[in-house]
C-alpha cells in the first residue's frame, strides 16, 4: 500500500498499469506457466503498491480479473497486429511498451516535471528499492 506522503500522479499509476497489461500479454503469448504466476504476482503487487487501504479479497479479484482481461485483449490485438502486418508478436509488445512509456513522458513534460523515473524503471523496482534483475 501506498503512503499517504507518496501520492504519485494518475498518469504514472495509469504507464504502470499499461505495463502489467503488456507483461501480461507477453506472459501469455509465451504460454509459460511460470511467466503466467509472475505476471499475475505482478499484478497484485503493482495494485497493492496503488492503493491507500488494503482491497477486500472481491476488490482484489476484480481487479486482478481487470488486468487479465487486458492483458488478454493486448494479447490477442498484438497477434493479430503481427499476423497481418508480418511482424513478430514480441516486436508489437515492445512497441506498445514504449509507448506507455512515451505517453508518460510526455505527460510529465506537459506538466513541467521534467526528468522523472518512467513506469518502466517503477516497474523493475523491488518493495525494498532495490533494482530487480
Amino acid at each position: 500500500m501506498t503512503d499517504d506522503t507518496e501520492r504519485s500522479r494518475p498518469e504514472d499509476d495509469a504507464a504502470r498499469l499499461g505495463l502489467v497489461v503488456v507483461g501480461e500479454a507477453a506472459a501469455l503469448h509465451a504460454g509459460d506457466d511460470a511467466a503466467l504466476d509472475a505476471s499475475e504476482a505482478n499484478i497484485r503487487d503493482t495494485v497493492d503498491s496503488m492503493v491507500d487501504e488494503p482491497l477486500t479479497p472481491r476488490q482484489e479479484e476484480v481487479v486482478e480479473r481487470l488486468a487479465a482481461a487486458g492483458g488478454t485483449l493486448t494479447a490477442g490485438l498484438s497477434g493479430a497486429l503481427a499476423a497481418k502486418t508480418g511482424g513478430s508478436v514480441e516486436d508489437v509488445l515492445g512497441g506498445a511498451a514504449r509507448s506507455v512509456v512515451w505517453q508518460q513522458r510526455l505527460a510529465a513534460e506537459r506538466d513541467g516535471l521534467g526528468e522523472r523515473e518512467d513506469a518502466g524503471g517503477q516497474q523493475r523496482r523491488n518493495e525494498d528499492g532495490s533494482e530487480q534483475d
